[in-house]
């Protein structure tokens, strides 16, 4: 059985001592409509909740660290020491809506010696099934104590992959309707399920064979990319390459896969 670091303990500890009121909450969404406060305010309550359970563990255990969270923004830190990015409800219309998916995403990110910053720690928390997602850098991704690799899949016709829809507000439908048209007729099915901190956990652990996505917040990805890489997977931009963050395009697969869709999309995108 794989031992957590210290550092995995605190993330994990942290997620699952939040996850106790989602679980109330998520079952109070059902009586919504007798409530005084409406359904946004519901679920912001809920995230606030969450986050700032996480904070204050995570806050004693690395008192001088900084974050980069989904509701409080930036909170900054010693510029030397790592800093936690934390999505406390990732698939809040999920939640909402009364649908069992959603997840809690922490990660750590370090500063590195040439002034970059990297992932080295992951936490993909879903608080319904109790399954907790983790890895750290070189040492593999898990699910509990069970090591997790990548789906062996190696032809598209096989594949079902997951993504995310764009909705009013969010995204570029135009875009996705033609990367949508360009993968869906390759592959054996795609899914939209609504987490992508989850669909990411997902592709580690062999369920979906791909994923892709864009405007997307580090939040919602941080924890999920080391796990996809820890994994034995790729993780790349829409055109193969590695400005996932600064072009907001994310797409996750095994090799052979990755280089398929890439070529699929870069090639709609034209």
């Amino acid at each position: 059985m794989p031992s957590h670091s210290g550092l995995l303990t605190v993330m994990d500890r942290a997620a699952r001592k939040a996850a106790p009121r989602l679980r109330r909450d998520f079952n109070e969404v059902q009586h919504l409509q007798v409530s005084r406060k409406g359904p946004a305010d519901f679920v912001s309550m809920a995230d606030q909740r969450a986050e700032q359970t996480i904070y204050e563990e995570l806050s004693k255990a690395r008192p001088d660290w900084g974050f980069l969270m989904e509701e409080r923004g930036e909170i900054a830190g010693d510029p030397s020491k790592p800093r936690f990015i934390v999505d406390p409800l990732d698939g809040t219309t999920n939640f909402l809506h009364g649908i069992p998916h959603f997840s809690i995403s922490i990660a750590v990110e370090e500063p590195m010696a040439n002034g970059k910053r990297e992932i080295t720690s992951g936490v993909v928390y879903q608080p319904l099934t109790d399954e907790s997602f983790w890895a750290e850098k070189g040492r593999g991704a898990w699910v509990q104590e069970q090591r997790l690799r990548v789906s062996a899949r190696r032809d598209l016709a096989d594949s079902v992959i997951a993504t995310g829809i764009p909705f009013l507000g969010h995204g570029d439908f135009a875009q996705w309707s033609r990367i949508f048209g360009a993968v869906a007729p390759e592959v054996a099915g795609i899914r939209r399920l609504g987490s992508a901190a989850l669909d990411l956990a997902w592709v580690a652990a062999g369920r979906f064979d791909g994923f892709w996505e864009s405007s997307l917040k580090p939040w919602d990805v941080a924890a999920g990319m080391l796990l996809v890489k820890e994994a034995g997977g790729f993780v790349t931009d829409f055109r193969g390459g590695d400005k996932m963050m600064e072009r907001n395009e994310f797409l996750a697969a095994n090799d052979a896969l990755q280089s398929r869709l890439h070529k699929l999309i870069a090639g709609a995108l034209r």
